[in-house]
């Protein structure tokens, strides 16, 4: 017999529910723990793993860039930047980029642009709109810009100047800036994700565009987790034919490497100068060839259109199977980013989902969020189904 590794991590700090096993290795959509066990991959390290997993083209450059340089510190150019910003220019339509590590990192520097925005106004206390449900990350203003007093409980005073919102609502969003001489910007998710993959609606989109613009007001939309060709476009604002002003990115950009971007228009990318603002590891060679790659990779394997093709085949294919079930509210999303939502709390569908051979997150109680990589095939998605579906109908059947 194969003695059975027990996944514990007693001296790390006990900062996440984790379910108990360990990864040890993956191949496309698939991944192994230590023990052996096989599991479909249906959440991509939360959007993350772009790619999958021990891409074939992926690897081998990275090796290369390792064998190189790893790290250059920002007194220095770095042509990795330049090459990988020219490209976000490109693809989004803005001007300029600021790289750093992490999604929460870019969403503090979209904070602070936004504040030193206002300043360079003459506004002594610029306010933010943000909006209910939103997750922006776990810094201290990134805490107090999301919308959940769960995560933000402990950690209080939150910090001031910030507007919060309903969705898709522009008469609130009016109501709530009346005659506020101090509001500076608007952010928000396209497509929320910790908050339950909730999407902003195109109509709405195009309105608040047209508010900014009138009111002299930054545009702020974080794309952490629903850009990089998740809904099939690569920033999923683009399906309502917009741009932002600010643009933070992160999660499947380095497709595993930590990389994050703050991209911007011509409003907001001049304001940051020399000692506003800055980062230790961000922009370093590695994160920068790894984001290189991977649009290079996304752009010759044709992603944006696998993932708008797999990832409608995916819902219809939920949907059928889920229709009609007590319980089952509806399922939502663009893409291969995927809510499903149920009528209750629903968190110990993940460990059985982990028992059953796939990997899936559970967020806003009752949402079940699928966001694999970008490489799903559609026989791939219909596994998923069938390992899942079976789960959720078993669950609902149960007594409250």
């Amino acid at each position: 017999m194969t003695a059975t590794l027990e996944a514990s991590s007693p001296h790390t700090m006990n900062t996440y529910g984790r379910l108990p096993i360990a990864l040890s290795h993956g191949q496309g959509c698939r991944v192994w723990d230590v023990n052996g066990k096989s599991y479909l991959d249906g959440l991509g390290g939360i959007a993350v793993n772009t790619l999958g997993h021990n891409h074939p083209k992926l690897v081998p450059a990275l090796q290369d860039q390792i064998g190189k340089i790893i790290h250059s510190c920002n007194y220095y150019h770095i042509p990795l930047q330049e090459a990988l910003a020219a490209k976000l220019v490109e693809l989004s339509g803005l001007t300029n980029v600021f790289f750093c590590s992490t999604g929460l990192e870019a969403n503090e520097a979209a904070l602070k642009l936004a504040r030193k925005f206002g300043h360079d106004k003459g506004i002594e206390r610029p306010e933010i709109v943000v909006y209910d449900k939103a997750f922006h990350g776990r810094s201290i203003a990134t805490l107090s810009a999301t919308g959940n007093t769960k995560i933000q409980k402990g950690f209080g005073p939150m910090v001031e100047g910030f507007i919060r919102v309903p969705l898709n609502d522009i008469e609130a969003l009016k109501a709530a800036t009346a005659n506020n001489p101090n509001v500076t910007a608007v952010f928000f998710e396209t497509i929320q994700g910790e908050g339950g993959v909730n999407p902003m609606r195109v109509e709405y989109l195009q309105q608040v565009r047209k508010l900014c613009d009138e009111r002299d007001w930054l545009l702020m939309i974080d794309e952490v987790q629903c850009g990089m060709g998740r809904t099939g476009k690569w920033f999923a604002h683009q399906w309502a034919g917009i741009q932002p002003d600010v643009m933070p990115l992160a999660k499947g950009l380095g497709s595993g490497v930590p990389v994050g971007a703050v991209v911007a228009g011509p409003k907001a990318a001049h304001i940051f100068q020399p000692g506003n603002h800055g980062t230790t590891f961000g922009g370093n060679p590695l994160a920068m060839r790894a984001g290189v790659e991977t649009i290079r990779i996304m752009e010759e394997d044709g992603l944006l259109e696998n993932a708008a093709k797999v990832g409608a085949h995916l819902q219809a294919a939920l949907r059928n199977a889920l229709e009609g079930v007590a319980g089952f509210k509806e399922v939502r999303g663009q893409g291969l980013m995927i809510g499903v939502e149920l009528t209750r709390p629903c968190g110990v569908l993940a460990q059985r989902a982990v028992e059953a051979g796939l990997l899936i997150s559970v967020t806003a109680d009752s949402v079940i969020r699928l966001v694999p990589s970008l490489i799903l095939t559609t026989a791939e998605a219909d596994e998923l189904v069938a390992i899942l579906c079976p789960l959720i109908k078993q669950f609902l059947a149960e007594p409250v």
